[in-house]
């Protein structure tokens, strides 16, 4: 069995004269990767008049059909209109700067804020169906089924409040259960329906480039069609994805039994790409080198994202010189809502001090407690509160993935003491910080004043009736595991998606998308801002390599609400 389940990727082939080798198959682009950036950069590529051929390690999909099938698009969408909400691309760009922090350039942002309305009719054209029905009660990590609309950032947040009401921007795909599956169905039913040629059960494992740089193709390592290896991989991917959140002990040895199936039984075939790869394989969270390497303290964290996320993409760009950025950056999510009680109470540290403003959105309190307070957090309730919160868990209409973790967290694993002091000794904390953190929070509420953290009036409710209860919102949390994800990747040119190098040149030939890139949600996360990403960076990509050579300066992608059809 192999000793690792990541994708072996080897030095690049260099040929002194591509035009004169033996190729298996050409195309104008080769795309790796079929994802949602990889569906886009394909489909874009094609309706701009090329040729393509788009490789997967498995059958497509990747972490965006695990996906919730969340996109967050603005500026006046028709859902946004219909459920009585005024937007703006420049009231969108305004919240966004404060998210992204400088991770793109301005005018980048601008134009991904602009045409937002324009992608999300783009997504529609291919099949994808958007509704503006809002979930009640505000705020929630993921709405229920019924409700398609929502804030998934921090938009209600008064620290990033603009002057005007914040809309709701988090566009969730409508289906049943997460609609990621649904997003990315239609996409690759799009590229069938094209005529998009497709190899599945096929990785790439190493780039070929001429003397002068130029990437002009790729190995790529493909399972017999139809054989008992390749069914074998097709059963234990699809379990090793199903079955990760309940055993992922389970699922990582399901992957080396796949990388040993592919390293017996995989042949390989050279593939001329006329005019350019476009790199679009995910992240890297599956990769435990690579976050040792970069990201050591999120070794603990819970794995999002899908086997592929292995960095293949990022270290196959690598391999030819291209410079990467931000790949210390992890996404770590900690969502305490729903239920909808549990950002009233207080977030503290392993000393009992409050550290965070709970009500945020749950990849900002979670970067919170894995950057500033090492992985270490309690959540604190009091009786009324612990109790308001049961019955919310019971009778909300929350997921099951939402109810029962909450209910197991207070029924079973709380920690509970008759006074703050007690909790203090039973938890490890200070009890006078603990005493200190209740007393100023149910200060500033018994008299008017802002909450010390900066919550909302409405988030806010005084903590005095024992017994009290902490909560372990920590990275080892068994019950409620803190989970995490990939924001770094290649450099890229924010007009073309071409790959950079050291020097920050463009590498001829070769283009990245979705998370392999650098990208809008390279900073920090808000839910739906990766898979906007992957439409927006997907298209350009795709436009760039469909025009390189052809004496086009600027391609960009096609914008109209109807779409391109073949």
């Amino acid at each position: 069995m192999s000793r690792s389940a990541v994708t072996e990727i080897a030095a690049p082939l260099q040929l002194s004269d591509p035009d004169r080798e033996h190729w298996d198959r050409q195309c104008d682009v080769l795309v790796v990767g079929w994802g949602a950036a990889g569906a886009c950069a394909a489909l874009e590529a094609h309706d701009q008049g090329a040729e393509v051929l788009v490789v997967d390690r498995f059958q497509g999909g990747g972490a965006s059909a695990k996906s919730g099938g969340v996109v967050y698009a603005g500026g006046g969408t028709r859902h946004q209109q219909q459920a009585g909400f005024d937007d703006s691309p420049r009231a969108m760009f305004e919240y966004l700067r404060h998210e992204t922090q400088g991770v793109i350039r301005d005018d980048t942002l601008q134009r991904f804020c602009e045409q937002s309305n324009a992608n999300l009719q783009w997504l529609e054209a291919m099949g994808t169906p958007y509704s503006h029905t809002l979930p009640p009660g505000g705020k929630t990590s993921y709405p229920q089924d019924g409700y398609y609309l929502y804030y998934s950032g921090n938009e209600l947040v008064p620290a990033y409040r603009g002057d005007t009401p914040p809309p709701p921007r988090g566009h969730r795909t409508v289906g049943k259960g997460h609609g990621g599956v649904v997003l990315y169905s239609h996409l690759q039913a799009a590229c069938r329906t094209r005529g998009i040629s497709s190899l599945t059960q096929s990785c790439v494992r190493r780039l070929i480039t001429s003397t002068d740089g130029r990437v002009v193709g790729a190995e790529v390592w493909s399972l017999p069609v139809g054989s008992k290896a390749a069914r074998l991989h097709a059963r234990w991917a699809q379990r090793a994805e199903k079955l990760q959140n309940l055993a992922p002990g389970y699922c990582n040895r399901l992957r080396l039994k796949l990388a040993a199936l592919e390293a017996e039984h995989a042949r390989p075939q050279r593939i001329r790409a006329r005019q350019g790869v476009v790199l679009s394989t995910g992240g890297f969270i599956f990769n435990k080198e690579l976050i040792k390497q970069y990201a050591p303290k999120y070794r603990r964290n819970f794995k999002i994202g899908a086997t592929g996320c292995d960095g293949s993409g990022l270290r196959l760009g690598l391999s030819v010189g291209a410079a990467s950025n931000r790949l210390d950056t992890v996404s770590a999510w900690r969502f305490i809502n729903p239920p909808q009680k549990w950002p009233k109470g207080i977030a503290v540290n392993r000393r009992g001090e409050r550290f965070a403003n709970e009500e945020v959105y749950g990849a900002t309190l979670g970067h919170a407690i894995c950057e500033e307070q090492d992985g270490k957090a309690w959540l604190i309730l009091d009786r009324p509160l612990r109790q308001q919160s049961i019955r919310q868990a019971l009778f909300g209409g929350y997921w099951w993935f939402q109810s029962v973790p909450a209910l197991a967290m207070m029924l079973l694993a709380a920690r509970k003491g008759r006074t703050p002091a007690e909790l203090a000794r039973k938890t490890g904390m200070d009890p006078q910080a603990l005493e200190m953190s209740l007393q100023a929070y149910n200060q500033a509420i018994s008299q008017g004043q802002p909450d010390p953290q900066g919550k909302s009036a409405d988030s806010c409710q005084a903590l005095r009736n024992g017994p009290f209860y902490a909560l372990d919102i920590s990275v080892s949390s068994a019950v409620l595991p803190l989970g995490a994800l990939t924001l770094g990747g290649l450099k890229v040119d924010e007009d073309s998606g071409a790959v950079l190098d050291a020097q920050a040149k463009p590498i001829a030939g070769l283009f990245a998308a979705g998370r392999t890139a650098v990208g809008i949600p390279s900073n920090l996360y808000i839910s739906g801002l990766s898979l906007a990403d992957c439409v927006f960076s997907g298209r350009r990509a795709g436009a760039a390599v469909a025009n390189a050579g052809t004496g086009v300066a600027d391609a960009r992608p096609l914008t109209t609400a109807q779409g391109t059809e073949t």
